[in-house]
């Protein structure tokens, strides 16, 4: 009887490995809002680390230890936190910066799971308003992938990426 679980459960460990092993190697997040501001006012609180604060909605612990480092902001500047363990620790740095057009990141998460991203801001005036895009490419490596069978990255990710873009609008339209 044990045998008999013990092989069940084996053959159904090796079956979820194996479908996950044929996902993609890659994932893409990405979510859209239209905001009534120039995109020069909405440029700046994306490109300055110091202003995250108002709109991320990463900012979920009041006790986060913050650094920013490098340039004040634009390309070269850099932002790192430590904190709970709903947000983790990592750092992230403005690799490239198009005013008032584009911001591109290199994220870095530490905790509570290493992975590199790359994470884009794009703005896009039609009229009085801006679309602002804001997206995110990684890897997924072979426990990634399995976690993605139970869990949706693009749903996990992408409401905080809802959340985030509301604030940014809720400032930018002030």
């Amino acid at each position: 009887m044990f045998a008999t679980l013990a092989y069940t459960m084996l053959f159904l460990l090796v079956v979820v490995l194996i479908f996950a092993a044929t996902k993609p190697d890659t994932f893409h997040v990405e979510r859209s809002i239209v905001i009534r501001a120039a995109p020069e006012k909405i440029f700046a609180f994306i490109n300055d680390f110091h202003l995250w604060a108002v709109w991320s909605p990463y900012d979920k612990d009041p006790a986060m230890k913050k650094t920013f480092s490098g340039s004040a902001s634009g390309k070269g500047a850099g932002y790192a936190w430590h904190g709970n363990k709903e947000v983790g620790r990592g750092e992230i740095a403005i690799t490239d910066a198009t005013p008032p057009h584009k911001v591109v990141l290199d994220l870095h998460m530490i905790a509570p799971f290493e992975a590199r991203n790359g994470v884009v801001f794009s703005l896009n005036a039609s009229g009085d308003s801006t679309t602002v895009v804001w997206g995110m490419d990684g890897k997924q490596n072979l426990m990634v992938k399995v976690m993605g069978l139970f869990v949706s990255m693009d749903k996990m990710v992408g409401k905080d990426f809802e959340v985030g873009l509301a604030r940014l609008k809720a400032v930018a339209e002030k």
